[in-house]
């Protein structure tokens, strides 16, 4: 058995005033120390944090990508939670964190992610389970893939396990967010996939969205998530669309802004 290993909390943050005090109280008796690394908020996050036990770093904006592998490197321990400010521990998983962490047995730990949508908790639409690797080795692992959406690949040979309970994520609380965040989203998708070398395609911007519907409403149960799930779905649809389109556009020259 080895000894209890020490965990930096870290989260992004930017205007997140409605989220931050939940996703810190979550933290509270899991992690030794909680960093955030905030993007200039214009709201109350930063006061909000800092009245919790945080070290709180303002870094400019570059992306996604590139802020949480900043703020990864910028943490007292190497082995991190990294959540996000819309995301709160249940306590089912926090017991799973803190028998982890008095027995680290494994380079990475995955945990379901389960989603409030608009106040309702979505079980299907390809939402749930939709597991996450998040509590790792830092000296093993970073944050790879494109913007908006990129993850934590691991090292090869690296161990990792799945651990009971749910990383709460309190996601959109209208459907007009959801949409317009979709449209934001697509387009730094476009741009992350140009700056790749990815070209537009017609076939994909007319098959990939009627797929993506048909796959999270159909194969994947959207359809019983009831109205939400229709909602969830047809806006995966509009995303993928979006994406192609801009894409498309930033290889003909044209602005997307």
């Amino acid at each position: 058995m080895t000894s209890a290993v020490k965990i930096s909390g870290v989260i992004i943050t930017y205007n997140e005033e409605k989220n931050i005090g939940r996703c810190l109280d979550s933290l509270k008796g899991i992690c030794d120390e909680i960093l955030i690394v905030d993007s200039y908020s214009t709201d109350r996050t930063k006061e909000i944090a800092l009245g919790h036990d945080v070290r709180f770093v303002e870094n400019a904006w570059k992306g996604f990508l590139d802020q949480k592998n900043f703020a990864q490197g910028l943490a007292s321990f190497d082995y991190v939670l990294q959540l996000d400010a819309d995301e709160a521990l249940s306590e089912e998983l926090r017991k799973s964190i803190k028998s982890v962490k008095n027995n680290w047995s494994h380079d990475g730990y995955i945990f379901n992610r389960f989603t409030n949508y608009c106040g309702k908790w979505i079980k299907h639409s390809g939402w749930y389970p939709d597991a996450k690797l998040r509590l790792y080795d830092r000296r093993k692992g970073n944050w790879k893939g494109l913007d908006p959406h990129p993850s934590v690949f691991m090292d090869e040979e690296t161990k990792t396990q799945h651990i009971k309970g749910d990383l709460l994520h309190y996601s959109y609380t209208s459907y007009e967010d959801h949409i317009n965040r979709s449209a934001k989203y697509a387009k730094q998708a476009a741009i992350a996939m140009h700056a790749l070398g990815k070209k537009p395609s017609n076939f994909k911007l007319v098959m990939s969205p009627a797929f993506r519907f048909l796959n999270s409403f159909i194969l994947r149960g959207g359809f019983i998530d009831g109205f939400e799930g229709l909602i969830i779905c047809r806006t995966a649809s509009y995303y993928t669309f979006l994406k192609y389109m801009y894409l498309k556009l930033i290889y003909k020259g044209k602005s997307i802004e």
